[in-house]
């Protein structure tokens, strides 16, 4: 093993080892709380001139075609960003699980100043997009920073990305276990304790910045009323089917807009954003409550004076076009609060719907904050973040019965519709359309550690060591079993739930763990 190889093992082995994990969450936690913090401050600053400017605008045809003049001075600046760093097109989150995966090597010295000042411009024009996507991009990339200051080799640098987008998720929604579930489950899709033990200091410091930037008050007060009456169950399932079918629904629309939006850009370039962008013009001053991520729709629903059934379709339909225009044709924003928004619609409708059926209207919050917990499941399939993150909107363990239940059924349903996962889709598309420089970051031909865990029924539970196909240039190392670790030789059976820590060249590493990701998978045997 060469002289890279060994001073990798050292470190990871070493007693200051899970200090340093500690010590990096906490830093990139900071940092990406620090900058995710003044971008909330940002929107808020932009959203709240947009409401003041075109309150003022409206029914003056000289201040509304001064608005338009600036909303193309936004379009273009935004435009010119957006060539200047491609990377900063869209949500951002599936940016992030580019490079965890290794796949992209965005320029963070790029990318945060220039989704900063996009994902402001297109909350000041008032487009329906969202702050998680940036905040998740915008922590993604301070913890590459991070990484790069610190001199740290690329398993590390994806740690420290993943720390960051945590950071960035609890910042933005100011839910620091939903940013753990969230990094875990849709980012880095492993989980060990070294990945924990980082990502919770980093979204927990971040977290902890935030509340004292912009207070302790959450991004969405839900509520549950009282706990449903177990007959009320069987309209919890219902939703959950609901959820589920709109979810999919979501998906295949977005999906499609954005195609029509791939063919517009092949023919006319400026018309990809114009389209958002004077889209905007015209609901400000027609349906001002459908600008930004959506405050303005929750608010009736919240505080009980939410329209009638008609009402709310409207609102829903309405929200759901606007949202899949401004994402569809690359803009940069995200979609998880306009998502969040969207659910909470489809909860008051399906409860709105029920009260003929007998359900009492004092239980409409119960389903506002359940219809937030199906379509998010149903849409990015991440039911355990779903989960967590209705507890933290709420603060309240009540409805966890309930919420389990549907974001169970809403994840079901959805996939039985053979329907992209939401950042699934995304992720494969950007890795065919952007044009980005791919490298394989910090390298000098030395090696570095990967982690794999054997899942039940797999291919390698079973099997001994030298009966295992490896990956060219990999090399097993240890073996931790039950907290004991084990030095294997060629007759080490490997059992399931073995944490195999391997070691390979930095280039070959990425190819080497996605080869034995795949023979780790946990799978039903026959």
């Amino acid at each position: 093993m060469g002289r890279g190889g060994s001073s990798q093992l050292e470190r990871h082995h070493s007693r200051r080892f899970q200090l340093s994990l500690v010590l990096e969450g906490l830093l990139v936690g900071l940092v990406g709380g620090g900058v995710v913090s003044l971008y909330r401050v940002a929107l808020a600053e932009a959203e709240r001139l947009l409401r003041l400017a075109t309150g003022s605008a409206a029914g003056d045809p000289a201040l509304m075609v001064g608005w338009a003049l600036l909303l193309v001075a936004m379009l273009l600046v935004v435009t010119l960003l957006v060539r200047w760093e491609p990377a900063t097109s869209g949500s951002g989150i599936p940016q992030v699980d580019a490079e965890v995966a290794g796949q992209l090597d965005a320029p963070w010295r790029r990318v945060i100043p220039a989704k900063f000042a996009e994902g402001t411009l297109t909350a000041l024009a008032g487009l329906s997009l969202g702050r998680e996507g940036p905040s998740v991009q915008l922590g993604g990339m301070c913890g590459k920073g991070v990484s790069r200051a610190l001199g740290r080799k690329r398993g590390e640098e994806r740690l420290l990305v993943t720390c960051g987008a945590a950071a960035g998720m609890s910042a933005a929604f100011h839910a620091p276990f939903t940013g753990v579930l969230f990094a875990l489950e849709e980012i880095h899709r492993e989980f060990s304790a070294p990945l924990i033990i980082s990502v919770m200091c980093s979204a927990v410091a971040s977290d902890f910045l935030v509340s004292q930037v912009v207070g302790v008050e959450p991004v969405m007060a839900l509520a549950f009323a009282q706990d449903l009456p177990h007959p009320d169950y069987a309209l919890v399932v219902g939703l959950g089917l609901v959820c589920g079918l709109l979810g999919a629904l979501h998906n295949r629309g977005m999906f499609a807009c954005q195609s029509l939006f791939s063919r517009l850009r092949s023919h006319l370039p400026l018309s990809r954003l114009a389209v958002p962008f004077a889209l905007a013009w015209v609901v400000a001053f027609t349906w001002p409550a459908l600008m930004c991520g959506g405050d303005a729709l929750l608010e009736p629903l919240l505080s009980g004076s939410a329209p009638g059934l008609v009402g709310l379709l409207a609102l829903l339909a309405s929200k759901y076009a606007y949202t899949t225009v401004c994402f569809g044709s690359g803009a940069p924003g995200g979609t998880l609060f306009p998502l969040v928004v969207l659910g909470a619609l489809v909860g008051a409708v399906f409860a709105s719907a029920c009260a003929p059926l007998g359900l009492d209207a004092t239980f409409l919050p119960n389903f506002v904050a359940l219809g937030v917990a199906g379509l998010f499941s149903g849409v990015v399939r991440a039911p355990v973040t779903a989960v967590v993150l209705v507890f933290e909107l709420t603060g309240s363990l009540d409805a966890l019965l309930s919420v389990c239940i549907v974001s169970i059924v809403a994840y079901v349903a959805s996939g039985l519709t053979k329907t992209d996962a939401f950042y699934e889709h995304l992720l494969a598309g950007l890795l065919d359309d952007l044009d980005v420089e791919v490298a394989a970051g910090p390298s000098g031909g030395e090696k570095d550690l990967g982690r794999a865990c054997v899942g039940w029924g797999s291919h390698l539970e079973g099997m001994l060591v030298r009966e295992v196909p490896w990956p060219d240039g990999l090399r097993l190392v240890t073996i931790e079993r039950a907290g004991t670790e084990l030095v294997p030789t060629g007759d080490t059976e490997l059992c399931a739930m073995d944490e195999l820590l391997f070691i390979a060249d930095e280039d070959a590493l990425e190819d080497a763990r996605l080869k034995l990701r795949l023979m780790c998978a946990p799978r039903v045997r026959e």
